[in-house]
């Protein structure tokens, strides 16, 4: 499993995803179910840090959020 789909799989699966934009070097996400997004996966699939505020979770990936968020993207099409 590349980042990529590590990163779906951790938010809950690509049906618990609303949208995804890239911003400098994070992943902002916002998700149906905020109980279903995984910390603990998010990072051993290479986040550096996630911030939650209610719908919208923010994954810190570094330099890469653009290149990641088009390959989510991809998955979600």
């Amino acid at each position: 499993m590349d980042k990529a789909e590590a990163i779906v799989a951790a938010l809950g699966g690509a049906d618990n995803i609303i949208e995804i934009e890239p911003c400098a070097t994070r992943l902002r996400t916002e998700v149906n179910d905020a109980g279903k997004v995984d910390e603990a996966a998010l990072k051993k699939a290479g986040a550096h840090g996630v911030m939650r505020s209610g719908s919208v979770v923010q994954v810190v990936v570094g330099p890469e959020a653009d290149t990641i968020a088009t390959d989510i993207e991809d998955i979600l099409d």
